[in-house]
């Protein structure tokens, strides 16, 4: 059985996690950095558990003394989704799209007026792509 389970700090997460895993529980999703007290909390509560899970932003965060430890007993910990942050409002399609146009000679404005994307926003997509030549 998969749980995720969700708090704002750490105290409450362990407080959440003692209410809601049991034997039953296989796989964790908890979206804070996965300290050692709550690593025991979870393997006191769900002796069982094979896998337990973290956002990609807070893994790197985590002691490697305590991932190894895990991978000794069997239990994997892994970055899953759920990525943090604001998502992007321009998909990579678009992105590349605008790169064509402009390295086709299309001038930013007109980009702007048949994509429908502020003109500004093209600048800066311009801009991150590195691309100089619709100056010229």
């Amino acid at each position: 059985m998969r749980v995720e389970v969700k708090a704002r700090n750490n105290s409450e997460l362990i407080r959440k996690l003692g209410e809601v895993l049991n034997d039953e529980v296989t796989e964790v999703y908890i979206n804070l950095r996965p300290t050692k007290e709550i690593l025991v909390r979870i393997l006191e509560r769900a002796p069982n558990v094979r896998r337990i899970s973290c956002p990609p932003s807070l893994y790197p965060k985590v002691s490697k003394k305590a991932i190894s430890a895990l991978a000794q007993m069997g239990i994997e910990l892994v970055p899953e989704g759920y990525p943090r942050g604001r998502p992007r409002k321009y998909d990579e399609r678009t992105i590349k799209e605008v790169h064509n146009l402009v390295m086709s000679g299309v001038p930013p404005k007109e980009i702007s007026a048949r994509m429908g994307i502020p003109l500004r926003t093209v600048y800066y997509m311009i801009e991150q792509l590195g691309v100089r030549s619709w100056r010229e």
